[in-house]
């Protein structure tokens, strides 16, 4: 009786590790990580920031992050005198 136990608990633990799912989502064993080139990341210039969608100097937290959003991303409305100079009665008087 013990024996037919250890062998029904065995059996339990195949089927469950080996079971219906684990043969359609590829089986049961864990892939086997391979060493890979780490992609190069370059220096980020800018700091912190990055566009995110803000167009107005209402929206921006500093001097610098609208400088970097009048350079870089596209269709803010940041410069209304078009000097190149953001935000100017908020920010970088």
């Amino acid at each position: 009786m013990k024996k037919l136990f250890v062998i029904a608990a065995v059996l339990g633990a195949l089927w469950y590790h080996f079971g219906p799912l684990a043969f359609r989502t590829g089986g049961g064993a864990r892939p086997v990580a391979t060493a890979q080139a780490a992609p190069t990341v370059e220096a980020n210039p800018a700091g912190p920031f990055h566009c995110d969608g803000r167009i107005y100097c209402s929206q921006m937290t500093s001097c610098a992050e609208a400088t970097f959003f009048l350079q870089n991303c596209p269709g803010v409305k940041l410069d209304g005198n078009h000097d190149g100079v953001p935000c100017e009665q908020q920010w970088c008087r």
